[in-house]
């Protein structure tokens, strides 16, 4: 696959892993490509797995790659070696910069001297509350501490899909992390979380622009809609 439906700054993403998700994430969209397309379906699904010939491809240069995007490499059950592996192919091509996700992000710690010179690091926090039932991976709690302690790296942060938050609260969280930008998104595939205000989520927005860039996606419109007082564009990040 091309192109990037989570991320319209990301230009190419790689996946070098193959399994079921451990995470198990309710709103993940990789579980409605797996409707969709058998080859996902089958790629994706079952026990973890290194996929070897992925490891032989190019990267080239000049790219802005999302690595692992249908999956979490940092997940726990995922080898240490796996993760070796994929991030000493990606220092083969230091002419791209690669943005590495997880929903685990303590992880982060045990590879610090093993990504490309040019990397995001970043994680999912949906809310400042922990909601249950809506996935498998470390609570948003232990996320945000995990990246608040993470130094001498570009940060970034995604609230996708955004839930109902505590507005002070939330945005001290993001705030300690220090992100270079956050990315904000909706639950596209409507299903039934709790979501915030427009009001509040004009809210957090204005917030976080005080202190870092914010990049809104598209699909985030469905809740601001309803509130015409402030009209803001999406911002998109452009390499």
């Amino acid at each position: 696959m091309s192109g990037n439906n989570m991320y319209p700054w990301v230009t190419k993403q790689r996946n070098f892993c193959g399994g079921e998700c451990p995470h198990r994430c309710v709103y993940c969209y990789v579980n409605t490509l797996k409707k969709k397309f058998p080859a996902v379906r089958q790629r994706y699904s079952g026990p973890l797995g290194l996929i070897e010939k992925e490891l032989e491809k190019s990267e080239g240069k000049g790219r802005m790659i999302f690595v692992q995007d249908c999956s979490d490499l940092f997940a726990k059950a995922m080898p240490c070696e796996w993760i070796e592996r994929v991030l000493q192919h990606c220092r083969q091509y230091p002419g791209n910069t690669y943005l590495f996700q997880t929903k685990n992000p303590i992880r982060f710690f045990d590879f610090v001297r093993q990504f490309p010179e040019k990397s995001f690091l970043g994680t999912t926090i949906e809310s400042d509350i922990n909601y249950p039932g809506i996935s498998k991976a470390p609570s948003v709690t232990l996320r945000a501490e995990a990246m608040a302690g993470l130094n001498g790296f570009d940060k970034m942060v995604s609230i996708e899909p955004v839930m109902d938050f505590d507005l002070e609260l939330f945005v001290d969280m993001i705030r300690k992390i220090n992100p270079l930008f956050v990315s904000i998104g909706a639950d596209s595939k409507r299903h039934g979380l709790k979501e915030p205000s427009a009001e509040k989520l004009h809210g957090l927005i204005n917030a976080l622009r005080e202190f870092t860039e914010v990049r809104i996606k598209d699909n985030l419109y469905r809740i601001l809609k309803d509130d015409c007082r402030t009209s803001i564009r999406p911002v998109y990040y452009t390499e």
